[in-house]
């Protein structure tokens, strides 16, 4: 442990080198004590922005490496920031709600253990710096393109009465919306668009600044008295809807599953699997657990794929530009779905691991996605999916989007019961019943040639059907 004015010198330090500026603002920030600027942290390879969640500390509180500082909301996850300085809080300038705040801008002040942290309570974005990804010259742009544009004069006829009093109760809470001070250019589209009025709206932002999680919020209550109500249903009759803001998490599916079923090639190959077998061996496994696990037929299925994607390796791989990546281990991708949408924790090395242990990280990262509690490394990468929606007793079958820039995923029906040929002890044929489950494999055409993907269901049906093989 450092002694106390030692520590001090290297925060000093610390803060001199990160915060080189030019010498105007260097004798602005010569006004305030020593401290850092905390940013907004890049917590995975494709976030460009983040939101803010609950914050963890509080001015005052003391930091320690390693403790929860934020929860930020990425484009995958709701995630845990751990700041990995000692210091302690002295200001938070991005509040809880705050959206698309760009990596690399300003969210917090730290300063020294026994710094001063009253120094800190008039410290602004501005002092920090402000967004760098939000220039003030683009921000007034920003603001007068939500200026309505003009309405033309009518040509023909006056507009009917419910247009005229929604126009006009828009146009009110518009003026209304341009003496308000202290809303951003995007809080305030959303007050428009909403008809929110700003009457008695507590602003949770920065000096007050009403955002738009204060508006969504106003919304959600009610408290935010509409100047148009029943604008929509007076437009078109019956026609009563309402918009919910994509979150970052949604966006991200939207974008890499579009980019997917447009750039890859896909086709679907399916068959009809007997579990009967896998059901009685994982009762059998169940009934001597002692409560240690509790094994499921998607933990099996999870293992099937392991031990085919050895057997023919060409589908597990992905395709990069100019080589096809062909993975010596098989990372499933399972598909959980969460609040926030889809996401695909990654079952690691299934191909070595046995069925218990398959099973505890199953559960495991399926806690963690709901929670939004996922590590990047939990979730980014993979060789191959898996998708069920079994679970479901009214999906027999489905087909699902290739997960780039993987080749394959397995699609999973429910369990039904088929009526089969079967041979009595008489020697005349009679009928049994089987469990049946029907998969859909999706292949990327570019990696997985058909006859590939033929091969490799194949040998999934082989083993599913033969589940003591998954014990080898």
């Amino acid at each position: 442990m450092l002694a106390p004015v030692l520590r001090r010198r290297v925060f000093q330090q610390r803060t001199v080198l990160r915060y080189a500026v030019p010498s105007a603002l260097a004798r602005f920030y010569a006004s305030y004590p020593p401290h850092t600027i905390v940013k907004m942290p890049a917590l995975s390879p494709t976030m460009t922005a983040g939101n803010i969640g609950a914050w963890q500390k509080k001015p005052g509180d003391a930091i320690a490496p390693g403790d929860v500082l934020v929860e930020i909301e990425t484009d995958k996850a709701q995630m845990d920031f751990e700041y990995q300085e000692e210091g302690v809080l002295a200001k938070i300038l991005k509040q809880t709600g705050d959206k698309d705040i760009a990596v690399g801008n300003p969210i917090a002040v730290l300063v020294e253990e026994g710094g001063d942290v009253s120094a800190f309570e008039g410290f602004t974005l501005a002092d920090a710096g402000g967004d760098a990804a939000v220039p003030p010259k683009e921000e007034k742009k920003e603001e007068a393109a939500a200026e309505p544009a003009p309405t033309p004069a009518p040509t023909q006829s006056e507009p009917a009465p419910a247009e005229q009093e929604d126009s006009s109760s828009t146009g009110r809470l518009q003026t209304a919306l341009d003496r308000e001070p202290n809303i951003g250019a995007a809080a305030k589209r959303l007050a428009i668009e909403k008809g929110v009025k700003l009457d008695g709206l507590k602003g949770s932002g920065p000096g007050g600044k009403i955002t738009e999680s204060d508006v969504q919020k106003a919304v959600s209550s009610g408290s935010g008295a509409s100047a148009s109500s029943g604008a929509a249903a007076a437009t078109a009759a019956g026609a009563a809807y309402e918009d919910f803001p994509l979150s970052g998490m949604r966006k991200t599916i939207a974008n890499r599953l579009t980019e997917s079923w447009t750039t890859n090639p896909h086709y679907f190959v399916s068959a009809s699997l007997s579990v009967s077998k896998l059901q009685k061996l994982r009762a059998a496994l169940n009934a001597s657990a002692d409560g240690r696990y509790k094994l499921s037929v998607n933990d099996f299925l999870i293992k099937a794929i392991g031990v085919a994607s050895r057997k023919v390796p060409q589908a597990n791989s992905s395709w990069r530009d100019g080589a096809i990546r062909q993975f010596n281990t098989v990372d499933v991708s399972v598909a959980v779905a969460t609040p926030s949408g889809l996401i695909t924790p990654i079952v690691t090395g299934v191909e070595a691991k046995g069925l218990e242990a398959i099973s505890t990280s199953v559960k495991e990262l399926a806690k963690r996605a709901r929670d939004g509690k996922l590590k990047p490394e939990e979730y980014q990468g993979g060789s191959i999916s898996i998708s069920n929606l079994g679970m479901n007793t009214a999906v027999e079958r489905f087909t699902a989007v290739v997960n780039p820039p993987q080749a394959a995923i397995l699609a999973i029906g429910t369990t039904k019961k088929v009526a089969i040929p079967a041979e009595n002890e008489d020697g005349s044929v009679g009928v049994e019943w089987d469990d049946q489950i029907i998969v859909t494999a999706s292949f990327d055409h570019k990696v997985v040639d058909g006859a590939v993907g033929a091969e490799w269901i194949r040998t999934l049906k082989q083993v599913v059907e033969n589940p003591l093989e998954l014990l080898l």
